[in-house]
């Protein structure tokens, strides 16, 4: 199944899925053995992972994927050229999606880092004398404390 930002392959007649049919009796080998096994096979695909999607020379789809071995579904070569086209109409979009949430994420991480260091710098320098060095140290201490303080009423 094909979603905007994931390939689900479900494997009918494959290894892995009579694998895990034998293994049915067997709960805690069926989890270690399925999650060992879908390294090799994955099942789930993100589209912003997957680098290339193309109709091999027997038809069928051939997805090179950096962090896995590559995948191949067999399908009438119709089939794989319908779904190789979607595939890539579908994995630019999703890759830049991909990159805007990092640039978000970063962004935010970068943004409050900032905003942690105006806001000791903003305690420090409300204190009226220089400290000496062991008083830096414990200014510094309540200072994170104090950022700890007010982080905490932004959040609840």
């Amino acid at each position: 199944m094909l979603y905007e930002n994931l390939l689900k392959v479900e494997p009918k007649k494959s290894i892995v899925h009579e694998l895990e049919e034998a293994l049915e009796n067997k709960p805690i080998l069926k989890d270690t053995l399925g999650e060992i096994l879908h390294i090799f096979a994955p099942l789930h695909i993100r589209l912003s992972q997957i680098d290339t999607a193309n109709v091999d020379k027997k038809g069928n789809v051939k997805l090179t994927i950096p962090q896995h071995r590559d995948v191949t579904i067999p399908l009438k070569p119709t089939e794989s050229k319908k779904l190789v086209d979607k595939l890539n109409e579908l994995i630019p979009k999703e890759k830049a999606r991909e990159l805007e949430r990092y640039i978000g994420e970063r962004s935010l991480r970068r943004d409050a880092e900032r905003e942690k260091e105006m806001a000791r710098t903003r305690f420090l320098s409300g204190l009226s004398e220089i400290p000496s060095p062991e008083g830096v140290l414990e200014a510094e201490k309540e200072a994170e404390e104090h950022i700890e303080v007010e982080e905490r009423k932004h959040h609840h």
